[in-house]
């Protein structure tokens, strides 16, 4: 069998869910053929990778790339060509749009693929006819942001997706009933839930640390919100508990956090690690003690997953994913977001805990951790998605 997977770049070493994936489809002898739009990243992985035409900024020369490439794919997949062209047209699509969909799809319409696989949904916008043009089955990823925040400014943009025979991958029970709401058959919508290497992300002891050492994983943006974990960091701070919180990721909302940490006089407590590699990750966790993913959306969040794999103590939200990732009160504890006081107030909780209470809850996390989310048990999943559907 021959998959094709579509995502925007190159995984990344860290980003284990698309490498375990593609490797374990391999050695189960799948052939897969990873479809990207960057090339830039360095990469271990032995599939094909085909890169999509790269188009200038000159107009000049972009028209002699595009020619190139249209008549390129019309010489050598006429049909495919035919096909997208007429399914294009079939749904509406302007003249130029039918033309610019063959352009930006040549790379893949020169494939014969049995599953083409579109790793985000919005990845799938505009191309919902280019699997059938190449007698493809299709299927597609949601994930966090596209599934709960793209389609807020674009409306109805997966109307003409929801119209076809997909087979939907979603990453918790939240998204499959959305899905569900939406009109999509129950038996087209297969749950398969992040994985992480537990074998790297694990320990030996259960055994709390002695100080109150705080950490979490996130890039730096709104959507995770670190702006209420430190407002409540501020109120556990003035109940009179010691702590050290260190902040592992980096992006746009840096300088912003930045100066709230100096704000909420919390410089002495509050710490900026940067965009770290998983082995560092890991020996952040190793310091800690607990771990906090406040965030305001969450598709279910890797970090948490590893950080119960640990043996930390999990505060985290009860954004989407997240109240499925940690179960409240036995492997931590899930807080309404946006609500710092609510969280302060857990935290302090959780840090009153006894410790033979604390060891309860980290055995509990790191036993369902390794039960369920390894990437063997992920990889089989996603064999029975491609073998069964």
């Amino acid at each position: 069998m021959k998959i094709g997977i579509v995502l925007p770049s190159v995984p990344g070493y860290s980003e284990t869910f698309f490498n375990s994936k593609i490797k374990g489809l391999q050695a189960h002898g799948f052939e897969v053929v990873l479809f990207v739009n960057n090339l830039s990243t360095k990469t271990d992985l032995t599939c094909t990778i085909i890169a999509a035409p790269k188009f200038s900024k000159n107009k000049i020369q972009n028209g002699f790339i595009s020619l190139f490439c249209f008549v390129s794919v019309l010489f050598f997949h006429f049909r495919n060509v035919q096909k997208l062209y007429k399914l294009d047209k079939k749904e509406g699509f302007v003249f130029t749009k039918r033309i610019k969909s063959i352009l930006i799809n040549s790379h893949l319409l020169s494939q014969k693929l049995d599953w083409l696989h579109f790793g985000f949904g919005t990845m799938a916008i505009d191309r919902e006819n280019v699997a059938a043009a190449m007698g493809a089955k299709m299927a597609v990823s949601f994930r966090g942001f596209d599934h709960y925040v793209y389609p807020i400014k674009n409306k109805e943009c997966y109307k003409i997706l929801f119209s076809k025979k997909v087979k939907y991958h979603v990453l918790s029970q939240g998204m499959k009933k959305d899905l569900i709401q939406q009109g999509i058959a129950k038996a087209n919508i297969v749950k398969i839930t992040p994985a992480i290497n537990t074998a790297l992300f694990s320990t030996t002891t259960t055994a709390p640390k002695k100080l109150n050492v705080i950490v979490t994983v996130a890039r730096l943006h709104w959507i995770k919100g670190l702006d209420y974990t430190l407002e409540a960091l501020k109120i556990v701070k003035d109940k009179g508990f010691d702590f050290q919180y260190y902040i592992v990721g980096d992006g746009v909302e840096k300088e912003r956090l930045q100066f709230a940490v100096y704000q909420l006089d919390l410089t002495e407590h509050v710490f900026f690690l940067g965009t770290l590699s998983s082995s560092q990750v890991k020996e952040e966790m190793e310091k800690a003690t607990y771990y906090i993913q406040y965030s305001l959306q969450e598709g279910f969040c890797n970090a948490v997953l590893e950080a119960q794999a640990m043996g930390l103590i999990c505060v985290v939200s009860d954004a989407e994913g997240l109240s499925e990732n940690v179960i409240n009160g036995k492997t931590g504890f899930v807080v309404p977001k946006r609500n710092p006081e609510a969280l302060a107030a857990k935290l302090i909780e959780v840090m009153n805990l006894q410790e033979v209470e604390k060891e309860i809850l980290a055995t509990n996390a790191i036993d369902r951790i390794k039960s369920i989310f390894t990437l063997d048990s992920q990889v089989k999943q996603f064999i029975d998605f491609y073998e069964n559907n």
